[in-house]
């Protein structure tokens, strides 16, 4: 697996090294040794499936605040994303900053996102599945969320959102 930085400190793209012969290829996509070897978080407790119908499908942007803050391993197995980060940890040199990454199922990226930065993605295709592994359990009364047109971050999204929840279209603006 190739580790590959991004902007945002201790945030990673993730790119499988694929053993290719005559019946396709092998490759790992998950190494706890790799993850402890680039110091990210090693321990994965649940993995979340998010379907998507329709193309601009917007989901985001989600995180847990603490105690229950959760790393993520995001990777498109179906279709195609347009995957943001943003960074809210305040001591972090790159708080406030956001990155954007395409993951679709034929490049097999996928993308490490630390504890302390929140999360969403638009659907570039129908039919679009996304796969999560996750650092922590689910705790609802620690789920956060901050509206995807924040003017704070000023994401540049593909399109317009075709389909978003009730909930994030009215998460708050981002205050501090």
């Amino acid at each position: 697996m190739k580790f590959i930085e991004t902007q945002l400190k201790d945030a990673y793209i993730i790119e499988i090294e694929p053993i290719e012969d005559e019946r396709g290829f092998f490759a790992r996509s998950w190494c706890q040794k790799e993850f402890v070897k680039h110091n990210l978080n090693p321990n994965l407790v649940q993995c979340n499936i998010s379907f998507n119908h329709k193309q601009g499908t917007l989901r985001g942007m989600h995180y847990q605040e603490k105690p229950h803050e959760e790393a993520k391993l995001v990777r498109c197995t179906r279709g195609a994303i347009y995957d943001v980060i943003i960074d809210l940890r305040q001591q972090s040199l790159t708080f406030k900053q956001w990155i954007a990454v395409e993951l679709t199922a034929d490049n097999h990226k996928m993308l490490y996102v630390p504890e302390g930065m929140a999360h969403g993605f638009q659907t570039l295709c129908d039919n679009t599945d996304v796969f999560y592994q996750m650092s922590e359990f689910y705790h609802p009364e620690c789920v956060r969320g901050i509206r995807w047109n924040d003017k704070t971050f000023d994401i540049t999204w593909p399109k317009i959102p075709f389909c978003l929840s009730e909930r994030d279209a009215n998460y708050q603006d981002f205050n501090c």
